[in-house]
């Protein structure tokens, strides 16, 4: 009886954390299982808000710094899981290795790789050299990242892209476009469904913000919207980034009282938030080189029957207006106060899509399980490819 393909996977984050990038990596792990391989996730021990690991796969994890709101987020929190993963990964077994970002992740990935002469395969989420150009950090910093990020990117075997977008990113270093496979992104649909309770029955009116709050997604734009709103409108947010601190100041002095910050919640708990709210606010700055993304939460909303109220412009602006999922508006305070207000006057906002049109949509273009699957095909190839 032959031996199963080994796949290990390294990743800072996986389940039980709540996150894009720890429901990714799973949805992966759960295809490659279907697909008969032995998977292995080489990741940290979560913190206590996170609950029981209920592993479905076999995880190694490893104690790892935070920072106070228990992020691996930052050099120091990067560091203390990338230079243990290291020795980990010369240690174990593997016919092919998934690294999930930062590109410091890939880097260790590639090198031990290169040691143990077996293939890798990176998985690009996003650009972080390009996040880190939308956040205004420069000089120095940003061109040592993007050569690290380059030098992974095309030592990869295969290279697998959660958008068309971030696909012709990946080629802008220099990747063979054989080489880089979209396999697209989605939500979980048994998390995120239209029927069960809501968070607050008695609630005011609320818009929510699940996930990331980062400089280059500058979520203030709904903090100076909703002070142009009446009293009784609320703005909750919920998930941890480098702006929260900035956006709670911002928060006091525009709209003292009416926003309300949540930190990470379980996913099951941002459900119920977002079947409650008038809309899901999602936001990326334009201009900053970032506008090729699509959030996660705008997936997460139109899987849970809410409409998507999207601030900036870009590929993530396309997706809603042409999906019929909500409504892009431009990215300025009057603009985006002026389509809150749509929202609240017409229950029947969220273009050209019902309630549940927005869920038929994301179970035809954006569910999890067959984007992990896809992805789960590429490590497959990878991995054969290298015997």
């Amino acid at each position: 009886m032959s031996v199963p393909t080994k796949t290990l996977i390294a990743t800072r984050l996986f389940t039980p954390e709540v996150g894009a990038a720890a429901f990714r990596l799973q949805a992966l792990a759960d295809g490659l299982v279907e697909d008969g391989l032995d998977v292995e996730v080489l990741s940290t021990t979560p913190p206590r808000s996170a609950g029981p690991c209920r592993d479905s796969v076999r995880v190694r994890r490893w104690p790892v710094l935070r920072d106070a709101g228990g992020n691996v987020r930052g050099y120091v929190q990067y560091l203390s899981f990338d230079v243990p993963l290291f020795f980990r990964l010369l240690l174990s077994r593997a016919d092919v290795v998934v690294s999930e970002p930062p590109p410091t992740t890939g880097l260790v990935v590639a090198v031990s790789s290169l040691l143990r002469r077996r293939p890798f395969v990176y998985y690009a989420a996003d650009i972080w050299s390009d996040a880190l150009q939308a956040m205004n950090v420069g000089g120095p910093v940003h061109k040592a990242l993007r050569g690290i990020e380059g030098f992974v990117l095309r030592r990869a075997r295969a290279v697998i892209a959660v958008s068309d977008g971030v696909a012709d990113q990946v080629a802008s270093f220099g990747v063979p476009r054989d080489r880089i496979h979209s396999v697209g992104n989605g939500i979980d649909m048994s998390t995120f469904v239209p029927d069960g309770a809501v968070a607050d029955q008695n609630a005011k009116p609320y818009f929510v913000y699940t996930g990331t709050m980062s400089e280059w997604q500058d979520a203030g734009i709904f903090i100076k919207a909703l002070a142009q709103l009446p009293g009784n409108v609320e703005l909750r947010f919920f998930g941890q980034g480098s702006d929260e601190e900035a956006l709670k100041a911002l928060a006091d002095r525009e709209a003292s009282g009416r926003v309300h910050f949540g930190g990470v919640i379980p996913a099951e708990e941002a459900a119920r938030w977002i079947r409650g709210a008038a809309a899901a606010v999602v936001s990326i700055k334009p201009g900053q080189g970032y506008d090729f993304a699509k959030p996660t939460k705008i997936y997460a909303a139109a899987a849970c029957g809410t409409p998507v109220l999207y601030a900036g412009t870009g590929d993530a602006a396309q997706l809603v207006s042409d999906g019929g999922l909500g409504a892009a508006s431009d990215f300025t305070p009057e603009a985006v106060a002026s389509a809150m207000r749509a929202v609240l006057d017409d229950p029947t906002f969220g273009g050209t899509q019902s309630r549940d049109g927005r869920v038929d949509w994301v179970r035809e273009n954006a569910s999890l399980a067959a984007a992990g699957r896809r992805a789960a095909a590429v490590v497959r190839t990878a991995a054969r490819s290298a015997g």
